[in-house]
């Protein structure tokens, strides 16, 4: 971000900061008593803010009233982008992903306030494995490797688009995709349906919450894809906040969020509406520990990677971070 009154600040945040090019987002405005003048709320959106907008404006609209503060948008491309925008304070409050949600938790002083439902009525998705309709390619075939298939995986902090993937698919296999693939490109997820629905890449990785976007708003596209491939369960995404936003701006966010959509009324059908534009149906409450399924994963990546490199001190503090999630995940009701 290019911040021509604060320079200094832009500085410290670094250069994937001023990549962003937002002069208008300084976000995070505060009172003398702590309290802020304005909330800066991050997004992730593929297409930017036309396609994303619009869907989130009622919901930033209506937490503008609840909290009695004015709320903008953040709308990023990518998720280190919006990880970096929080550690640098230039965004408050994020919807984020769960691997991103973690990285925001370890680097951007960042906790979890609540976690999406979607219209099914589930908190969690599936990445999935997608070819195209018609083209015979089976998941036998694509682990079998022999540089045969051209390959679209996610953004490198993407949860379903690389590391559940790796983590379930890949790594207990010992596949590394560029050993394994004729070519592999980097894209999101709404790329890499389209590159595989016109022949531009063979198989890709993709998600069940991008399957329903696409037969919606794509059905034609959604018609020349096929999953051969479903991940174990992925926690959803979450809304966090800044661990140093004023307490009180921060139980109100959590109550507009744990609250909307929610009893009856004119007012709250209204709201449903509003959440089934975001393929939602309800904000349910939770803390970082609904990630652990995510740093399980995380876990489970530097511990291959740690093998390859030989690196006996690395190895066993993934082996014992392992067993101490492992052992979290088996106590749970």
């Amino acid at each position: 971000m290019i911040f021509a009154s604060f320079t200094r600040r832009a500085a410290l945040v670094g250069v994937a900061i001023a990549l962003l090019g937002l002069s208008a987002c300084g976000g995070g405005d505060e009172t003398k008593a702590g309290a802020p003048t304005k909330i800066t709320f991050s997004i992730l959106s593929a297409e930017g803010q036309a396609s994303a907008g619009p869907l989130w404006q009622p919901l930033l609209e209506d937490m503008s009233t609840a909290i009695g503060v004015p709320v903008e948008p953040f709308f990023g491309s990518n998720y280190t982008v919006l990880v970096e925008a929080m550690r640098g304070n230039q965004t408050q409050v994020a919807w984020f992903s769960a691997k991103p949600a973690v990285e925001a938790i370890d680097r951007a002083d960042a906790e979890v306030i609540a976690r999406t439902v979607n219209k099914e009525g589930l908190d969690s998705y599936r990445s999935t494995l997608v070819v195209k309709t018609g083209s015979g390619i089976t998941l036998d075939q694509v682990l079998a490797c022999g540089k045969r298939f051209d390959f679209g995986i996610g953004d490198a902090q993407s949860t379903s688009g690389t590391l559940a993937p790796m983590a379930f698919l890949f790594n207990p296999r010992g596949i590394v995709p560029a050993q394994c693939f004729k070519t592999v490109r980097s894209a999101n997820h709404q790329a890499n349906a389209f590159a595989v629905a016109t022949g531009v890449v063979d198989v890709a990785t993709s998600n069940t919450v991008n399957t329903v976007f696409l037969n919606r708003q794509n059905p034609a596209i959604a018609a020349q894809i096929t999953e051969i491939w479903q991940s174990p369960p992925i926690p959803e995404s979450g809304i966090l906040v800044r661990g140093d936003l004023d307490p009180a701006i921060k139980e109100k966010i959590r109550s507009f969020f744990l609250t909307y959509g929610q009893g009856e009324g004119v007012e709250a059908d209204r709201q449903r509406r509003v959440l089934a534009g975001l393929e939602y149906s309800q904000f349910r409450a939770a803390d970082d520990n609904y990630l652990n399924p995510i740093r399980e994963m995380i876990a489970d990546q530097q511990l291959t990677e740690a093998r390859e490199k030989g690196d006996t001190a690395a190895v066993t503090a993934a082996e014992a971070e392992l067993q101490r999630l492992r052992v979290l995940r088996e106590v749970q009701p």
